[in-house]
């Protein structure tokens, strides 16, 4: 029963999620799920592996024109789209990941990186993608007979695609893998000689990671019509870095709240603030690092944890 507040939580913002639309334009709260999705699946090998990647970009952007590819010239129906786009950012998860875990630390942050770049300059040369134009005009196509381009029918499908990601996400978190994967992040050498094959324990994190990455930036694709190269630049993967850290590295619910606080950030002083958006990021986000070390989520936890003395999951 001492999970009962969390679950009762949960329901409450999902709740609120299937609510939301009456009150705020449904384009922007799918942006935010989006970028919510791409920092867990991020925060899974960043908050719970220790494994920084600077190139997780290349997950989210490869997956973003493989879906659009295959909405628009193959004629896939949107899920089968959404499941090309997963698959081929696995398949890259796996290739990138084989070769990056055989380092540690900022080698293997550099190895992400440079892969990632590779990639960019792929994406940026290949006729598929559509060079600097992007690949555009996707359509949202149907689903069980409901014309996805309006966007209140696109919201539900949306919502439930977000929610089965998550709920497997923090299934994963919680079950024996989950826990092997913080015993090498806490202490790789002592999980090595306790016989854990640590470096298989890894691949499939980061596969993993990868694959639900490349699910977000399908559905980017989907929503927006269009994937461009800024979805596989190398400032995408400082974004996702960003939220995961500001909402809180190593918590479940922390990548949503700072993936939504960015976005919402964003889209509030585009207009405003202009080309000083990035200045004014920067700012907030030295301001929350030196007041809040674990995140905006990690350190209500720790507040709460403190004052109940229950332990959260």
């Amino acid at each position: 029963m001492k999970n009962t507040p969390v679950r009762i939580g949960y329901l409450l913002a999902l709740a609120a999620l299937l609510a939301a639309p009456a009150l705020i334009y449904p384009v922007l709260i799918m942006k935010v799920l989006c970028f919510a999705l791409f920092a867990c699946a991020y925060n899974l090998l960043l908050g719970y592996t220790g494994l920084l990647s600077f190139g997780h970009a290349a997950f989210f952007g490869a997956a973003a024109f493989v879906a659009g590819h295959a909405i628009k010239v193959w004629a896939l129906p949107p899920l089968l789209g959404l499941a090309a786009g997963t698959l081929a950012a696995a398949a890259l998860g796996w290739a990138v990941g084989a070769l990056a875990i055989r380092r540690q630390g900022i080698y293997f942050a550099m190895i992400t990186l440079a892969l990632a770049q590779l990639l960019y300059f792929i994406c940026l040369r290949a006729p598929f993608t559509g060079g600097e134009n992007g690949l555009q005009g996707v359509p949202r196509g149907t689903l069980f007979g409901l014309d996805l381009a309006d966007d209140h029918t696109l919201y539900y499908p949306f919502v439930a695609v977000f929610v089965c990601a998550f709920w497997l996400i923090r299934r994963t978190i919680h079950s024996p893998f989950g826990q092997t994967l913080r015993a090498i992040r806490e202490n790789e050498a002592r999980a090595l000689s306790l016989g854990y094959d640590v470096d298989r324990y890894k691949l499939l994190a980061f596969v993993l990671s990868a694959g639900l990455a490349g699910l977000a930036g399908a559905l980017k694709t989907l929503l927006f019509g269009f994937a461009t190269l800024t979805d596989v630049h190398w400032h995408t993967s400082g974004e996702v870095v960003l939220m995961t850290l500001l909402g809180g590295m190593g918590t479940v619910f922390g990548p949503v709240a700072g993936a939504s606080v960015i976005v919402l950030l964003q889209t509030e002083l585009a207009d405003k603030a202009g080309s000083l958006v990035t200045v004014v990021m920067g700012l907030i986000f030295i301001f929350c690092v030196l007041a809040f070390r674990r995140g905006i989520v990690g350190e209500a936890v720790a507040l709460y944890r403190r004052m109940t003395g229950v332990k959260t999951r």
